[in-house]
């Protein structure tokens, strides 16, 4: 039998520190998506408050909000609205840590019962973020009825380890909410296949459009398959709504006819463990 789910990348552009601006965007497209069958939608990195830190300053500590152990209000809206539309929502965000000071560059699991089921902290800090945002440190993979999802959080996807500890925890597909830029289109979609392939894993990378001063987000978010193949790939530089359906049973296929997993040798990797 097949394990068939419909997902969603909704592509927006998100207003520089307006949360209720953005979340209406979101909201509008993820509407949208669940009047085209999508059971999971995933949105853009930060795309509740916009990207730039260094924009937002001080008001970045303002903006962020608790996610556990009690929600703030933009998660609770966003679980209100999994419910409502019986669908799971991945949801970034600036999350608000358990000690004053402390913020992470976040996406949070909401599943469609309304409930949050977890939170991925971006790990790699990209450039200028580590100056504002404390890490994450651990990699949670997402139970569904279709099968276990992983995140990361676009520089993520730069780092191979990232997908393959993800698809050796079982994530069947990768989600990557990311806020790239133009200038590293090229790399873009080079990461995405590359990452699909190696583990054999469907992988959705949803990409920010607009721009912030000199930051220009180019879009072209997708969803490839377990060879990189593109099976859906969004606008340029435009708003947008991509879904695809896919079948989690292929995996099992995919894994026999290149045993990329079967065939590790972990004792002879030692060297990336180490600090150098």
């Amino acid at each position: 039998m097949s394990r068939n789910v419909t997902i969603a990348l909704a592509q927006t552009d998100s207003v520089l520190g307006d949360v209720t601006a953005s979340c209406a965007k979101a909201e509008a497209l993820i509407r949208k998506a669940a009047s085209q069958g999508a059971q999971i939608v995933c949105l853009p990195e930060l795309c509740t408050t916009g990207y730039r830190q260094d924009l937002l300053g001080d008001k970045l500590w303002e903006l962020a909000e608790p996610v556990e152990p009690t929600p703030g209000p933009t998660v609770t809206h966003f679980s209100s609205l999994a419910k409502e539309l019986g669908l799971y929502i991945i949801l970034p965000m600036i999350e608000q840590g358990t000690m004053p000071g402390i913020v992470h560059n976040s996406a949070v699991f909401i599943n469609k019962n309304g409930t949050v089921q977890g939170v991925f902290r971006k790990v790699h800090a990209f450039a200028t973020e580590r100056y504002y945002f404390t890490d994450g440190n651990s990699y949670p993979v997402f139970e569904t009825e279709f099968g276990k999802v992983g995140i990361m959080i676009c520089y993520d996807m730069g780092f191979p380890e990232v997908a393959r500890v993800l698809t050796l925890q079982g994530a069947e597909i990768i989600f990557a909410p990311s806020a790239w830029c133009q200038e590293d289109e090229d790399v873009w979609d080079i990461n995405i296949p590359a990452r699909a392939l190696e583990n054999r894993v469907f992988l959705a990378a949803v990409n920010r459009v607009g721009s912030e001063e000199d930051l220009v987000m180019h879009g072209k978010s997708k969803v490839v398959d377990t060879r990189g193949r593109t099976l859906v790939e969004a606008a340029r530089f435009q708003e947008d709504l991509v879904c695809a359906t896919v079948d989690l049973n292929t995996l099992r296929q995919a894994r026999h006819q290149t045993p990329y997993l079967k065939d590790r040798k972990p004792h002879t990797y030692e060297l990336i463990t180490k600090c150098l």
